[in-house]
């Protein structure tokens, strides 16, 4: 079996901790790096139904999109809920590695997984890396579907293409508008509303659109009727990198023959549980679109 040291290397190779943004908390946050690694537990959030998950399930190794510590800290007390996490983890053997911002602008990355997910093509980065001649590396993507298809009928592709959640997936503009040509961005994609409406394309699909900027662009207009915005879920439309980055990891444990067991988490971590119908007073509320389970 590998060591930590070199399973790390292998992951820093796919997302170079230098490519994440200046605020972010990314790479290893506990283990040792000369222990060894057999079994990885993939999963987007390090709280505290996943550590337990990857201690039940054995892992030397859990890894996470989010971090666990993005604003810093000066204790690992165990009296708080992070805290119990990396004594947890520690007092099994499991190491703790974070791909944030770095993962989403990996190629593949993020928003590609998200992609590929709903069944777009990729045509290029939405906000492109300057750093990469090759032009595929970036924050989001620009994608197109096949053939055109209705608002309506694409925010269910959406939601019948990640993991169900108690938000669903929530749709701005006509639903009868046809849908050819898409950018998607993986998490909190609000602020790229400039990056999208300078790239023209027919919808949005994203997480954790606010009530303003998304009321902005959709009456930003244009002589066709405005941008669609599709919104899901933050940790359903990041989920899907989990299955991409184990793929990622399988090849490299088949390259170097170090028979690595990668596993995906399945458990929603989502931080809401419940969604209540509209009332009488809100009759004319839209319809919620609710995303499939995997």
């Amino acid at each position: 079996m590998p060591a930590l040291s070199d399973v790390i290397a292998a992951l820093d190779e796919l997302w170079p901790p230098e490519r994440a943004e200046q605020w972010d908390a990314v790479g290893t946050v506990c283990g040792d790096p000369d222990a060894e690694v057999g079994r990885v537990l993939i999963a987007v959030d390090p709280v505290r139904e996943i550590a337990d998950e990857a201690v039940e399930l054995g892992a030397d190794l859990l890894i996470t999109h989010h971090p666990l510590y993005l604003r810093g800290t000066t204790t690992v007390f165990a009296g708080t809920f992070k805290g119990r996490v990396v004594h947890t983890l520690i007092r099994a053997g499991i190491a703790l590695h974070v791909a944030h911002t770095n993962a989403d602008r990996a190629a593949p990355g993020v928003s590609d997984a998200l992609a590929e997910a709903v069944g777009l093509r990729v045509t290029g980065p939405l906000v492109p890396d300057p750093t990469d001649p090759a032009g595929r590396r970036g924050l989001g993507r620009i994608c197109e579907l096949d053939a055109p298809e209705p608002l309506g009928r694409f925010a269910e592709r959406v939601a019948a293409a990640l993991p169900a959640t108690a938000q669903g997936v929530r749709a701005a503009g006509d639903p009868d508008r046809p849908v050819r040509t898409v950018a998607v961005c993986g998490g909190s994609g609000d602020s790229l509303f400039d990056e999208v409406r300078a790239a023209g394309v027919d919808a949005y699909v994203t997480a954790d659109l606010r009530h303003h900027p998304a009321s902005e662009a959709v009456q930003h207009g244009t002589p066709d009727g405005g941008l669609a915005l599709v919104d899901a879920a933050h940790w359903a439309t990041e989920w899907p990198w989990c299955e991409q980055a184990a793929a990622q990891l399988d090849a490299i444990s088949e390259r170097h023959g170090w028979g690595l067991r990668v596993h995906v988490s399945r458990t929603v971590t989502d931080p809401w549980t419940t969604h209540a119908a509209a009332g009488p007073a809100a009759d004319t509320a839209p319809t919620t679109i609710t995303g499939a389970p995997n």
